[in-house]
């Protein structure tokens, strides 16, 4: 599971933010062929992106590479379930990536076009947003 290996004394918890406007970092393809776009904004786990990440690897069956494009570096606190109000901020329960419209999740290279879609279908499956499947001549920004 994806996290940070160290986070900063004292910014372990942090406020919920929002997610406002498109991404203007991480939209174009830089890596491999084709690409999974986020077009929409949201959070996605880390559980999600390794969820994604070991169907893209099942079907490409150890052919091609894989980059993903997101870290999940935001954690998100949870309070134990049946415990009263107050008392503070619930401790870190997992971590996830904010993503907005336009960012770039996933590339993959060394397959067919037809393979490649089919694969990031698979993906796209796992997360919780909308996306696109991009290749090469397309063009990137959401």
């Amino acid at each position: 599971m994806l996290m940070p290996k160290r986070v900063m004394p004292g910014r372990l918890k942090q406020m919920r933010g929002r997610m406002k406007g498109k991404e203007s970092r991480g939209v174009d393809l830089t890596f491999g062929e084709y690409a999974l776009q986020a077009l929409e904004p949201g959070w996605v786990t880390a559980r999600q992106i390794e969820a994604a990440r070991r169907t893209l690897v099942r079907y490409m069956k150890r052919r091609g590479k894989v980059w993903i494009r997101i870290f999940p570096d935001k954690p998100v606190t949870k309070k134990p379930a049946e415990t009263r109000m107050g008392k503070g901020k619930g401790s870190v329960d997992h971590w996830v990536a904010v993503v907005r419209p336009g960012r770039i999740m996933f590339e993959l290279s060394g397959l067919p076009e037809d393979a490649a879609r089919e694969a990031m279908r698979l993906a796209s499956h796992k997360f919780s947003i909308r996306t696109r499947f991009l290749g090469r001549g397309d063009v990137g920004g959401g």
